[in-house]
């Protein structure tokens, strides 16, 4: 037992077990994620020596504190929060439907969220505050996914009838963002193709103020439902043979993932594959135990997306280029080898 570290709330409700093996490349993730944080803020049209970064972080210098404060640390802070978000929803994602292919942007949910968001910006952008886009964001999420349970249905939701109709209501809600911005004026059509392809540029302090209520409420809540996820993935017989509620257990999971999904979209617009690649580099360095990689994926997560900004920012100067561009041109290939490394699973 001298290997384990055993994690339990008063309640009982939060329990788990970690190798300290686990413990331990977790702050090394967490030191690494530090680190291109510091990295992020410096980075830009003009390069802030990291040391004079830190000094104006603790408060010992003022050089560059506009630039810092007010221009790079609201985009780096809503970077690393909607990658933590895009990768703990595709990590609950293949959990619950037990398919590595899952993700958010895989399954309609961020084309739901996407419809949501170019409907505002075509009809109500000039006649109600831009505040109300990401609820517009997160409400086209949950239509769409509510869509997909509503078609996936029959006597209960399997995972493969889930993941097939998603990806065809995917293609569907592309279908309809393609649509709108066809018949949308000029103006919309620019403001919406820079949206769609996932940009932090222009992030700000109240925007932040609006993302972290749900990266606070929902990580943990993701936490809650670890032993749950362990239990549903050894398959669905055996968590109801133990007494767990598969099909409501399911849907709260689901409602969790497409939250914070839809809130990651409503604020960096289209940036893909985190939710796919970032549980699966995820699995690959630390255990299985959800818990743990709940708190690696959103750590990981994170760091793409810095790492993306990072070269949108700088490498086409003076040109800003979306980060969403970079996420897809790594996402892509990854996702077309795991179809290869999966096709027995797919195929049936």
């Amino acid at each position: 037992m001298g290997e384990y570290i055993h994690v339990r709330t008063k309640s009982g409700r939060l329990s788990f077990q970690v190798r300290k093996k686990s413990i331990f490349l977790l702050i090394g993730l967490a030191i690494l994620t530090m680190a291109v944080f510091l990295i992020s803020l410096a980075s830009g049209s003009n390069y802030i020596p990291v040391q004079d970064v830190i000094a104006v972080l603790i408060g010992i210098s003022e050089d560059h504190a506009f630039v810092l404060n007010e221009l790079r640390m609201p985009r780096v802070l809503m970077g690393f929060m909607v990658g933590a978000s895009l990768g703990v929803a595709g990590l609950i994602l293949q959990g619950v439907i037990r398919n590595p292919l899952a993700s958010p942007d895989i399954i309609g949910v961020t084309g739901g969220a996407s419809v949501g968001a170019i409907l505002f910006l075509s009809f109500l952008a000039g006649t109600v505050s831009v505040v109300w886009l990401p609820l517009a964001a997160i409400l086209g999420a949950f239509v769409a996914t509510t869509l997909i349970y509503s078609l996936s249905w029959k006597n209960g939701v399997t995972p493969i009838r889930l993941i097939l109709i998603g990806i065809g209501i995917s293609a569907l809600m592309n279908a309809v963002v393609t649509m709108l911005i066809v018949l949308s004026d000029t103006t919309v059509t620019t403001r919406s193709y820079l949206w769609l392809t996932g940009s932090l540029y222009g992030s700000n302090w109240e925007e932040i103020g609006l993302m972290i209520p749900w990266v606070l409420v929902l990580l943990p809540i993701a936490l809650l439902f670890s032993n749950i996820v362990n239990v549903k993935e050894l398959g669905d017989d055996v968590a109801s043979g133990l007494g767990i509620h598969v099909q409501k257990y399911r849907f709260i999971l689901i409602a969790v993932s497409v939250a914070l999904a839809g809130a990651a979209v409503a604020f960096a617009g289209g940036i893909g594959f985190i939710g796919l690649i970032a549980p699966h580099i995820t699995r690959l360095i630390l255990e299985r135990s959800f818990a743990i990689l709940v708190i690696g994926s959103a750590l990981i997560g994170g760091m793409m997306v810095l790492i993306a900004d990072i070269v949108a920012r700088t490498a086409f100067l003076p040109l800003d280029i979306p980060a969403g561009v970079f996420t897809a041109g790594i996402g892509a290939p990854f996702f077309i080898y795991l179809l290869y490394r999966n096709r027995q699973v797919t195929s049936g």
